[in-house]
């Protein structure tokens, strides 16, 4: 569905990927781990249109990325759940989400999918009038999570949904992911949670300093090996 082919980006005069090459498969998660720095955020920002490619090729569904705007990204059926939620603070959890519906194309189905967000994040039902800024960390990246989801994208990028959560929390993130996984969409992880990570995915790739230093089934992934690649020993 997505391929990525010895793909440099940075910023300005400073290059963080360096001929990154990936492939993710329609249907699958693909996590993509690495300790801070290592290019995650960087590649994802470089598929999202958000950074300029200097060198190498992204393809969806067989047609290059290349100069797509980041708004256009929603035509091209794919949505990101940004580090940080990033929600906006001074709307309505119910507002946050309709502006996730708010692509044109997607406008005529946006109660239909309000509903199904309801139904998969019940507490966001129970503050739907509440603003988004009084949330709790746990409750903004559901409210993150379902806005993603409003425009029933085909590719979904999440960007380290656990970052700064209590382990209970982090538990229903990743409850959320695999049941999302069981679904026909294609999600693409970042994650510095390896094992929780590992256990969700089905292809892992780990990023050290811009490069891939590894490629594996989720299922082949020997967690001792990849932790001697993550912390570089």
């Amino acid at each position: 569905m997505l391929i990525l082919e010895q793909v440099r980006a940075g910023y300005g005069a400073i290059n963080v990927l360096w001929d990154v090459s990936l492939a993710v498969a329609a249907g699958s998660l693909t996590t993509i781990i690495g300790p801070n720095g290592a290019g995650k955020t960087t590649l994802l920002r470089a598929i999202m249109g958000l950074l300029p490619v200097s060198h190498g090729a992204i393809t969806l569904n067989g047609k290059p990325l290349a100069g797509m705007p980041t708004w256009g990204m929603a035509g091209l059926s794919v949505a990101m759940v940004p580090e940080g939620r990033m929600t906006f603070r001074d709307m309505s959890v119910e507002e946050n989400l309709i502006m996730g519906g708010f692509p044109k194309a997607h406008r005529a189905h946006v109660a239909r999918r309000l509903e199904e967000a309801y139904a998969m994040f019940p507490r966001l039902r129970e503050r739907r009038r509440q603003l988004a800024g009084s949330l709790s960390g746990g409750e903004a990246q559901m409210l993150a999570m379902a806005r993603g989801l409003m425009s029933d994208p085909k590719l979904l990028i999440v960007d380290e949904p656990s970052l700064g959560l209590a382990p209970l929390v982090v538990n229903e993130v990743f409850e959320i992911l695999a049941r999302l996984k069981d679904g026909s969409r294609t999600i693409i992880l970042v994650e510095q949670n390896t094992q929780r990570a590992v256990a969700v995915a089905d292809h892992v790739y780990l990023m050290q300093s811009g490069k891939v230093v590894l490629s594996q089934a989720a299922a082949e992934v020997n967690l001792e090996h990849l932790h001697g690649l993550y912390f570089a020993r």
